[in-house]
């Protein structure tokens, strides 16, 4: 995939996609490991193992969101692009987050809202969001254009540009 033709200039979005993939079966392995008891893993994610589950779904339901913009061909500003990988990251992490800090997981019985740490996990947290947010919603909005105009574009000749009837 040398051309940029081919990718439109979003390869970081198939390099970030990949790396979540990979991740999330990373995590599979790791929720084999929580429901066969393996002690080292329990004691990695001493939290809720649904919470791992829920990093790893969220992990692929990101790959999947940013494989389909991709495949979508059309060019992204650089800034929509690394808010889409970034975002897919920390906001499928923040399930993981939970899984490791249970003191930060307002569904356990060890929460406890107050602290540095609360307070860190809550600025990550919102930014996570924002940024997720700006990536895709930006990105939506730029493809939709693309699809508008293009589709505008295809009504007339391709060699001369005329309209066509």
């Amino acid at each position: 995939m040398t051309n940029k033709q081919e990718h439109a200039g979003n390869i970081v979005l198939i390099r970030g996609a990949c790396l979540w993939i990979l991740m999330a079966l990373i995590l599979a392995w790791a929720l084999v490991g929580l429901y066969n008891q393996v002690g080292f893993v329990e004691s990695v994610f001493p939290g809720k193992p649904s919470r791992v589950l829920q990093a790893h779904i969220d992990f692929l339901l990101m790959s999947a969101l940013i494989l389909g913009f991709y495949a979508a061909r059309v060019a992204l500003p650089w800034h929509v692009r690394w808010a889409m990988v970034v975002g897919a990251f920390t906001n499928s992490s923040l399930f993981l987050m939970y899984a490791l800090f249970p003191s930060l997981d307002p569904a356990t019985e060890y929460y406890t809202p107050s602290g540095l740490g609360f307070m860190l996990s809550n600025i990550y947290l919102y930014a996570s969001l924002l940024v997720t947010s700006y990536g895709f919603g930006k990105a939506a909005v730029v493809v939709l254009k693309h699809s508008l105009i293009n589709q505008v574009e295809d009504k007339n000749c391709k060699r001369c540009g005329r309209k066509l009837l």
